[in-house]
């Protein structure tokens, strides 16, 4: 029976083609907007490693300026980065099943292809368990060790893509790279690696891309390489040398921690509070205590990943896909009553009220596909156009299959409720009424 019903509504559909393509084109507009700022709103709002979610923290210490908060419109957070002493000191803690200290710099890459010209590669230095921590999958050969974290040993891991660039996509584990004029030798290459957000560090952009070549902790002060993302500084301090740097109140590392139970996050937390208890006495930390174990979720949020206009954006596309859609309810009442002598002449020849009113919601399903699909390309289309206009966000122009999936749903769902009144008020036209006109 439904294909029976099926072929009547490509039937009508075909007989009003104007009628039919405004419907689809309300419904497309509607769907479009609604799936453009939702795809943007869950993808800059989604934890990309929410199987992780109990487990990961991110590590703040309250060793900013006494006098001023270190965030104006969130006066009761601490530093999202910490100074390098605090950094080195907390990696001493036996506490964690996996931590990972880190900053951003870059590398002058001079490749031994004589095709490629040296180039500069954004680097994070970090310590081995970074790539365990949040469970980085390895193509080749696997990450370096804790000691080749604190010797500073020249390894390195790179990206599949920065892979292909250099060795040609080849088991490049054991060969020699040559950045810094230093000769590195690769450790491991990971697979494309795009957490979005990119939730470890959001300092220059919670959407720019992951790095796709890795050092060692020890890399960073053996070369003296600078932080290349945020530094911030409150203290009036000669900062001559990169030595002095380290020593400074500045902060300038992320630090995570991975604590399997609430037991051991307490024995963190308790940990974080008596070193800062010990520096108070040194003469540190001059605020009141305010260590903090951030999970990822409440990180993004405290990061201020989604901003509010994201979320009106999603409201309004919602207001405008109501709109469209009462529109669309204008636009079938007209078919429908045009339809209205057809109909009764169904009904004068035995057809149950029922069966008209199932017939027409199909039909009105079948609107709500087309439209569906010709709503995700526009939002295709949309997600293109925010790829073009604003930097940071390759990663979220691309829709999800369930998305898409949402989208042909809701539109079907959307149309067939804007659909139950005239379908309603058509059946409800008593046959004789027509008939005698006939």
């Amino acid at each position: 029976m439904f294909g029976y019903y099926l072929r009547l509504a490509l039937l009508s559909l075909r007989a009003t083609p104007v009628i039919t393509a405004l419907m689809v084109g309300a419904v497309a507009l509607g769907i479009g907007a609604f799936m453009t700022t939702l795809t943007v709103y869950t993808l800059m709002s989604a934890n990309p490693i929410e199987w992780k979610g109990d487990r990961l923290y991110a590590v703040q210490l309250d060793s900013w300026d006494p006098a001023e908060p270190y965030d104006d419109e969130h006066p009761e957070q601490a530093p999202w980065e910490l100074t390098h002493r605090d950094a080195m000191a907390l990696r001493e803690s036996d506490i964690p099943v996996r931590h990972a200290a880190m900053y951003k710099v870059t590398f002058a890459v001079q490749p031994e292809r004589r095709e490629l010209k040296p180039f500069s590669a954004v680097t994070r230095v970090t310590d081995g368990d970074f790539f365990t921590l949040f469970d980085v999958p390895f193509i080749h050969g696997g990450p370096w060790s804790r000691s080749a974290d604190d010797d500073g040993e020249l390894l390195v891991v790179l990206g599949r893509s920065m892979n292909e660039k250099l060795f040609g996509g080849e088991d490049s584990v054991g060969r020699r790279l040559r950045m810094d004029d230093r000769e590195f030798t690769v450790a491991g290459v990971i697979e494309d690696w795009q957490p979005v957000p990119k939730f470890y560090d959001t300092n220059n952009g919670a959407f720019e891309k992951a790095e796709e070549v890795f050092v060692p902790l020890g890399v960073g002060t053996e070369l003296e390489k600078f932080s290349a993302g945020n530094t911030n500084c409150w203290k009036d301090e000669e900062l001559q040398t990169f030595e002095d740097f380290q020593g400074s109140e500045c902060v300038w590392w992320q630090y995570w921690v991975e604590l399997e139970d609430a037991a051991r996050r307490d024995r963190y937390q308790s940990f974080l509070d008596g070193y800062v208890t010990s520096q108070k006495a040194l003469g540190r930390f001059e605020r009141p205590l305010n260590n903090r174990l951030t999970p990822v979720d409440e990180w993004l949020e405290v990061r201020r990943v989604v901003r509010d206009d994201n979320k009106v954006l999603v409201g309004l596309s919602v207001l405008f896909l109501g709109v469209c859609l009462f529109n669309t309810i204008g636009l079938l009442l007209a078919k429908l009553v045009g339809k209205a002598g057809q109909i009764s002449l169904r009904r004068a020849l035995g057809a149950r009220r029922g069966s008209v009113f199932r017939q027409q919601l199909v039909e009105v399903g079948a609107i709500g596909v087309a439209g569906g699909i010709v709503g995700l390309a526009l939002a295709w289309l949309a997600l293109k156009g925010v790829k073009e206009l604003y930097n940071g966000y390759d990663e979220l122009v691309r829709l999800d299959p369930s998305l898409a999936a949402i989208a042909i749903s809701s539109a079907v769902i959307a149309t067939v409720i804007a659909g139950l009144y005239p379908a309603w008020r058509v059946c409800r036209v008593p046959p004789a009424s027509y008939l005698r006109l006939q």
